[in-house]
């Protein structure tokens, strides 16, 4: 076999598909798996279902069969939303955590409840064409078979493995002879070939209340977890009302909390009110003040936003037009500011995009949280558990501090554009707290500057953290860099090859069918007839 240089030194460049059905995603033989059930005879659900279990099992440095999920779907003129997210097992006390400043970011002790599985149920009881189990199909065969891996995989794979060997169960089912698998070699997982086969049997019931159920309690009682039956019998998932933010004639919707989608939100309506226009596509004033805009935003979600059941501050409150013109009010565009929570009044992740002929649209987002999650995987399973717990708070009195029972504060989100009443754009920017700072980025090109989405995917992005830094892509011209710090931004310039940016999946529609558009910082691909 040919010995390749798996390096890739110069820039790609995608372009989009236009077909009457889509789909779009991370991995090309997950999109390839939604697109088989369209074929099929199946609708924009079946396609989005069939591609997120595909992506378990070909993806699985980003997600997997023991992670969380949740979309949108426009479905027969109206747009609903899905949070399949668990909750902490009931043992989980702040007691249980003691002698910790932090929750911890590996181990069972960041395992909630995965939800997925019911998640996948859900939607296709809800709304897809295909019975169940035919949208299991390519998953199980390419986990029996095999499939070659990309070397994008391979790298994000080796990367995770010093972090996860010691976990329970990892390097028995996600490593050859101690180490990742290579670009270009063949993997295969017949321990999710059968899992996913009972999965698909049970219609996932086995997953709560059977024999996968059972197995996942036994290796939790054996190795040091606290998840227990009644945990994994309990999991609901809760259809829920999008909320949603104009801005220059457009609706971006996203799913209330406890997802992270509300920072979008509260960005967007900040910047509502400047003159984007004005201020030129990709110049410093445009960056500037998305930069400003999102810092607001996360100081609000990081004070605010929880479990419903738990935040003090209602999402409407931090939506309140008022609120947030006080907010805009705080952005001085010749300097970067520190950001401080408001006090409104009162009152490893993938991502596809699916759509079809007959005009129903998905927005589709799951994870194990980080790349293979919490490194624990049930022995004899395939299933590797998520660390979502990692994003709970330990401080006492926060809204999100741990307690059983209780739902963490979640990054992944999928968003979705209508204009007029109508669907416009299922779209999703994967990757932690990228997310939500990506998803302003893409709003602010489509709506201000009727950037096509291929060209909003591959433009430039910033990353702003919770601290002072603002990381920024290789590509983004010196002279906005330097005016950028020129005003106090503390600008950090990635590798040209860092994955820290996220991956963009985007589907929007125009006459007579789809533009599809697939992030080229990574294996994705658009793909439809």
């Amino acid at each position: 076999m040919q010995d390749f240089d798996w390096s890739f030194p110069y820039r790609s460049q995608k372009m989009p598909l236009l077909a009457a059905n889509a789909v779009s995603t991370s991995q090309p033989l997950a999109a390839q798996a939604g697109l088989q059930m369209l074929r099929d005879g199946g609708n924009a659900i079946d396609a989005a279902i069939a591609t997120a279990i595909t992506l378990t099992v070909v993806e699985p440095v980003m997600n997997g069969i023991g992670g969380d999920l949740f979309a949108q779907v426009w479905h027969e003129g109206k747009l609903y939303g899905l949070n399949a997210s668990g909750r902490a097992p009931a043992r989980w006390s702040l007691a249980h955590f003691a002698g910790r400043s932090a929750m911890p970011k590996v181990g069972w002790d960041t395992v909630t409840v995965p939800g997925q599985v019911a998640g996948w149920r859900a939607m296709s009881e809800r709304f897809g064409k295909l019975p169940f189990a035919q949208l299991f199909a390519p998953a199980v065969a390419y986990a029996a078979d095999g499939f070659l891996v990309s070397p994008q995989i391979a790298r994000q794979w080796a990367a995770q493995v010093p972090v996860l060997l010691e976990q329970p169960g990892f390097k028995d089912t996600f490593l050859v002879e101690g180490r990742a698998p290579r670009a270009g070699e063949r993997w295969r997982c017949p321990d999710q070939a059968r899992t996913l086969g009972e999965i698909a049997a049970t219609g996932g019931r086995s997953f709560y209340e059977g024999t996968l159920a059972e197995r996942i309690v036994d290796h939790a009682r054996k190795t040091g977890g606290a998840i227990a039956a009644q945990d994994l019998a309990q999991h609901q998932v809760a259809w829920v009302e999008p909320i949603a933010q104009a801005f220059r004639g457009h609706l971006l919707h996203e799913l209330p909390p406890n997802g992270q989608g509300i920072a979008a939100l509260i960005a967007l309506g900040i910047v509502e009110r400047f003159d984007v226009e004005a201020m030129g596509l990709d110049s410093p004033d445009f960056y500037h003040l998305a930069i400003e805009a999102m810092k607001l935003a996360f100081a609000d979600l990081h004070a605010h936003v929880a479990d419903p059941a738990h935040m003090q501050v209602p999402p409407a409150a931090l939506l309140d037009p008022q609120y947030l013109a006080a907010r805009a009010a705080l952005i001085r565009m010749d300097r970067s500011s520190v950001p401080m929570a408001g006090v409104p009044k009162p009152g490893g992740t993938v991502y596809l995009a699916a759509a079809d002929a007959g005009g129903s649209m998905v927005s589709f987002i799951q994870s194990n949280y980080r790349g293979f999650g919490s490194g624990v995987v049930v022995p004899g399973t395939g299933i590797a558990l998520h660390n979502r717990g990692e994003s709970f708070s330990l401080q006492a009195g926060h809204p999100n501090c741990v307690a059983p029972g209780k739902q963490p504060v979640h990054t992944i989100i999928p968003g979705f554009v209508t204009q007029g009443g109508q669907p416009l754009m299922a779209f999703g920017v994967m990757g932690g707290s990228m997310q939500a700072q990506g998803h302003l980025q893409m709003l602010m090109r489509l709506a201000a500057f009727r950037q096509n989405p291929q060209a909003m995917s591959d433009a430039p992005r910033f990353r702003v953290e919770n601290g002072p830094v603002v990381n920024v892509e290789a590509h983004l011209p010196g002279a906005v860099v330097q005016e950028l710090q020129a005003r106090g931004h503390a600008v950090q310039v990635a590798p040209n090859d860092s994955l820290e940016f996220g991956s963009a999946q985007l589907i929007h529609r125009v006459e007579g069918g789809y533009l599809a558009a697939s992030d080229s910082r990574r294996d994705g691909q658009a793909v439809g007839f």
